[in-house]
């Protein structure tokens, strides 16, 4: 463990910025203190909102105009970062104090290779002159464990995966070895391997150039695997902080016992496993799909088996997850069921009649019995359409009037449980969490027989995410639907469904109850799936009810 004794490597003391008015609280952040030391990871949790990125751009000089630092300091080397000027900051920013920003397609430039990108951030501050540039960039491709780095640094980011881009993102952080790493939501969409070889990283890392790490997440499963300290934000409040194992076994506010109740913990609902077994609403046999890649410059032409072979069957009223990391052809099925892409053969038998010999047109009467809750519902939802209108476009095409159609819009919102006065707003205007509900809400609209909900949680805070779960049950139970849950998340699947298939390289390796496929896989890849779940030795039922916690 860190000496506690040791000098802060940064201290935020008082740190205060305020918000535009007219919001729903004065202050982005308000009062906070902590420290950071080298040597360390400190952990920063809390939901969206709670203050933790804002937190992290004041010590970068990144905020946006409207969001202006009131009071505090940010000490660095014996500098007030709240005073530097924008020159200074520039010459900061990469060399002492790197970043690894969430969203590494949004933070990547897509019209310059990987390799440039790196390069950049040493030409910028002047280091590695000449020849050595180069060989650094093929030298940090390879630190962050990308293969053929001689090749991949002439690829752009679109050609790389999420992953991968998330280590190019590192590899950009460390170029010049900062003093201080800020990771800010570094793994959040990633499939549990991808996210368990990013931290494993991260810490090999950070214990080979004894950097400080600002780990800013909203997964205790995350925090128990590399956290020394943690630091727990409410509506940019401070409310608790300390060790790790304090914090998570033995959590003393209110606020972080709540999000520790949260924490998906594997168990199946016994309500699940008290139903008996139903007919079929869908049966999937032997269905197969390929994809021919283009060939281009770096690329050889590939034959990709995105579904080999795959059988299984959704009963009336009950939930199979479907699980995997990216790449398994989880969503490809998904696709597949509402004929988003064609399918080479096998058969799609929904209520008795096999679906994948329509044609389009003969397909779009039994469209709105299958309908789809998209990963993330910004960008599925038109941002110049009011949510009202969202929700009534669906039912008007298929021929329900108009006023039929509001007042099955504005039921849905009160089902899905938001206000009514949300039927007139417009995307932008909610949290990732109500977005997520008027998702569910227009997936609702045509009164569909089967939901196809494709990582509908995964970017959600844990607490927002047991809401949503939540409510798709009480959904399911009213309305005796059948879904069908993608997710890369075991214990999540575990929450919500009645049977999992496990889904590796196109092919269902496991097949069975929840319970079962948790506690006795039979399949080596279930078994790297579950030994890839963040947290897996830390039980947050025991920090709920502190009897003998895990964590020392």
């Amino acid at each position: 463990m860190i000496n506690q004794q040791n000098e802060a490597l940064l201290s935020i003391r008082n740190l205060t910025v305020a918000l535009p008015e007219g919001g729903d609280r004065p202050h982005a952040v308000r009062d906070i203190s902590f420290d950071l030391r080298a040597g360390e990871i400190l952990c920063i949790v809390g939901e969206s909102g709670s203050g933790k990125s804002i937190s992290a751009n004041a010590i970068m000089g990144l905020l946006p105009d409207y969001l202006k630092p009131q009071a505090g300091s940010i000490l660095f080397k014996g500098h007030d970062l709240l005073q530097l000027s924008e020159n200074a900051l520039l010459k900061l920013r990469g060399k002492d104090i790197g970043m690894i920003f969430q969203e590494p397609m949004s933070a990547l430039n897509p019209v310059m290779t990987v390799g440039r990108q790196i390069a950049e951030v040493m030409a910028i501050h002047g280091a590695y002159p000449g020849n050595e540039r180069a060989t650094r960039v093929v030298q940090m491709l390879d630190l962050v464990g990308l293969p053929d780095p001689q090749i991949l640094q002439h690829a752009y980011p679109f050609r790389l995966s999420g992953g991968q881009r998330q280590r190019v993102m590192i590899a950009m952080a460390l170029a010049l070895e900062p003093a201080i790493l800020i990771a800010d939501e570094p793994t959040t969409a990633l499939d549990v391997t991808t996210q368990a070889q990013i931290l494993d990283l991260i810490k090999r890392i950070q214990k080979s150039m004894g950097m400080g790490v600002m780990f800013i997440t909203h997964d205790f499963g995350v925090v128990a695997d590399i956290a020394d300290r943690v630091a727990v934000m409410e509506k940019g409040l401070l409310v608790e902080q300390g060790s790790v194992s304090a914090v998570l076994n033995h959590p003393q506010h209110p606020y972080t016992r709540r999000l520790i109740a949260a924490v998906p913990h594997g168990r199946t609902d016994k309500s699940l496993l008290a139903e008996s077994p139903r007919l079929p609403l869908l049966e999937v046999k032997n269905l197969h799909k390929t994809y021919v890649t283009a060939r281009g410059m770096m690329v050889k032409k590939r034959v990709v088996h995105a579904i080999d072979d795959v059988s299984f069957t959704v009963p009336h009223g009950q939930t199979l997850g479907i699980v995997g990391e990216s790449g398994s052809g989880k969503s490809t099925i998904g696709k597949c069921l509402l004929r988003l892409v064609d399918i080479d053969s096998g058969q799609l038998i929904f209520n008795g009649e096999n679906i994948a010999l329509l044609t389009p047109a003969q397909f779009r009467k039994h469209r709105q019995h299958i309908q789809m809750i998209f990963q993330d519902p910004f960008a599925s939802l038109n941002p110049r359409h009011t949510v009202g209108r969202s929700i009534m476009d669906g039912p008007l095409s298929n021929g329900v009037g108009r006023r039929e159609a509001e007042i099955r819009a504005r039921e849905l919102l009160r089902l899905v449980e938001l206000d009514e006065s949300a039927f007139h707003r417009y995307p932008n205007e909610f949290s990732g969490g109500q977005r997520q509900r008027v998702g569910i809400a227009r997936a609702l609209a045509l009164q569909p027989q089967l939901l196809v909900a494709d990582e509908s949680v995964s970017a959600l805070d844990v607490s927002v995410q047991a809401q949503v779960l939540q409510l798709l049950q009480d959904i399911q139970r009213r309305l005796h639907l059948s879904m069908i849950f993608i997710t890369h998340d075991l214990r999540v699947a575990a929450k919500i469904c009645h049977q999992i298939v496990v889904m590796h390289k196109g092919r269902i390796v496991e097949y069975g109850a929840p319970a079962q496929v948790l506690d006795q896989p039979q399949h080596a890849y279930t078994q790297s799936l579950i030994d890839a779940i963040p947290g897996k030795t830390w039980n947050p039922i025991s920090a709920i009810h502190p009897r003998d916690g895990i964590l020392k």
